[in-house]
């Protein structure tokens, strides 16, 4: 489907017949969401500002109002679709898989962006839980979620906690509306088996959704697992530059996605066009950065290994990481994360003073490192020594050594 609501053109594939031709992650990351060339016409069209559209006549066409929908929105929300689904069962190729995601069973995915990570959480949880449900929350996730926490159990749903590792979620499980699953968890790096507890939870009828910020579609792809949603802050590395907040929300289906899309209309919480676009234009690169971040990480996981002040040591690419079984299983990628702890607060912040080329931010994912005490915030259930470091894109060996330095400033 083209932007203005045509039927786009299938791939020819080798033999010159129509369908869907297999790529790799750099060319569907590149491809991803353009649509048909156009003579004299860019490759990824400007962003479209609008807060109306000419609309004669009955309320017909793709495009009515600027809160409901944007040709900018269109072709970002369908590139991370075909980034996050572009796999029919078992990893096969569907019908549809060169114009549009597709979910586990075959059918589109269908995606929603938002004005930023948490605008997409809130609509998935919301637009599915209604007083007297109950949600499965992990008890080590994102430092928000002991606010959602709380909003969910004012408006009268009941949330259960449990930690990520050894998928104690499922002990909790039984008669949940949802399940809300964070893999790996931020900032612990802990991982479960998406399959086992996708498996489990649709067994008796809870749905799931998967928070896959920290791997990206390139790293991980929950919908292809069974999962009924898979959301995401895309102000992290799947935009990579630290310049865009953003969300997204991938549906597996279009039944799941109505409610998602109401929501997201009542809340009004939708991303500037501008926002949009550099997010799609980000995508071409995301393979490139997201190969480059994850080889980097693990160097620098296997410097920090050798250092006797450091402690609590957790990267899922690690091979005696207690996460790197299961994370070997469903992950192609490990991400960018790694965390680690010193021995105290005050050697923290001495650590981080002395870095040079790794940025004392509170994000994660860019091209440039960043590091952080996360107990700063006192939202996370980490010592006071703990560190996340999101590596970058610079030289390897340029990193490691501003790390291992700043380290040995501790015993100066």
């Amino acid at each position: 489907m083209a932007a203005d609501g045509t039927e786009r053109t299938p791939a020819r594939d080798a033999a010159g017949g129509t369908g869907p031709v297999p790529a790799g992650d750099g060319t569907r990351a590149v491809r991803a969401g353009l649509p048909d060339p156009v003579k004299h016409e860019p490759a990824l069209p400007g962003p479209v500002f609008a807060a109306h559209f000419h609309l004669p006549g009955d309320a017909t066409g793709p495009y009515r109002y600027g809160r409901d929908e944007n040709p900018t929105w269109t072709l970002l929300e369908r590139a991370i679709s075909e980034l996050e689904a572009p796999f029919g069962v078992a990893g096969q190729p569907g019908p549809n898989a060169a114009t549009a995601g597709e979910s586990a069973d075959g059918g589109p995915a269908e995606t929603l962006v938002f004005a930023s990570g948490m605008a997409a959480i809130s609509a998935t949880l919301f637009s599915q839980l209604r007083a007297g449900d109950t949600v499965v929350l992990p008890a080590d996730g994102y430092q928000v979620l002991p606010l959602v926490r709380e909003q969910l159990t004012a408006y009268g749903i009941e949330v259960r906690t449990a930690p990520t590792a050894g998928d104690a979620q499922l002990d909790v499980l039984d008669g949940a509306r949802l399940l809300w699953i964070e893999t790996p968890s931020n900032p612990g790096l802990d991982v479960c088996d998406l399959r086992r507890m996708i498996d489990t939870a649709h067994a008796q009828g809870t749905l799931v959704a998967v928070d896959n910020t920290l791997a990206t579609p390139l790293g991980q792809r929950p919908l292809e697992l069974g999962a009924d949603f898979s959301v995401a802050s895309a102000t992290k590395q799947l935009t990579g530059h630290g310049d865009v907040l953003l969300g997204y929300v991938s549906c597996r289906d279009s039944a799941t996605a109505t409610a998602v899309r109401r929501w997201r209309k009542i809340i009004g919480a939708i991303p500037g066009p501008m926002e949009a676009w550099l997010a799609h234009r980000s995508l071409a690169t995301l393979q490139l950065r997201a190969d480059r971040q994850c080889t980097t990480a693990l160097t620098v996981a296997e410097a920090l290994r050798t250092r006797p002040e450091v402690s609590g040591l957790r990267y899922p690419g690690l091979p005696d990481d207690p996460a790197h079984p299961v994370a070997a299983r469903q992950m192609r990628r490990f991400g960018c994360v790694v965390s680690f702890t010193l021995p105290s607060r005050e050697h923290a912040e001495r650590f981080l003073d002395a870095l040079t080329l790794v940025d004392d931010a509170t994000s994660f994912g860019g091209v440039r490192s960043t590091a952080e005490r996360r107990r700063r915030w006192g939202g996370d259930p980490v010592p006071e020594g703990f560190i996340r470091l999101s590596v970058g894109i610079e030289d390897p060996d340029d990193l490691v050594r501003d790390i291992l330095n700043a380290l040995d400033q501790l015993t100066v």
